[in-house]
């Protein structure tokens, strides 16, 4: 089985945006608390914050690739997976 980190980053990124806690996670960066996202709307979410048309472009747009990383970790610390890191 293949290990998340493994995948390329557009891989990683569907895979998340069918996570139901990135899914409420994306809700409330989004402004709505108390809801949860489907799938599709995550996913506008995650385009939205890494400033893509498309999440094929994580795998070769760097700066893209950085928003991503990003993301990841703060989701990883408020999903509790990580420590948070330091502000």
């Amino acid at each position: 089985m293949t290990r998340l980190t493994q995948m390329h980053p557009a891989q990683q990124a569907g895979i998340l945006c069918n996570d139901p806690q990135f899914q409420k996670f994306a809700a409330i960066r989004s402004g709505l608390p108390g809801t949860q996202f489907c799938a599709s709307a995550s996913a506008q979410y995650l385009r939205e914050a890494c400033n893509i048309a498309s999440r094929r472009e994580l795998n070769t747009d760097a700066a893209a690739q950085t928003k991503f990383a990003a993301l990841r970790t703060t989701f990883d610390a408020w999903a509790g997976r990580i420590a948070a890191p330091n502000s």
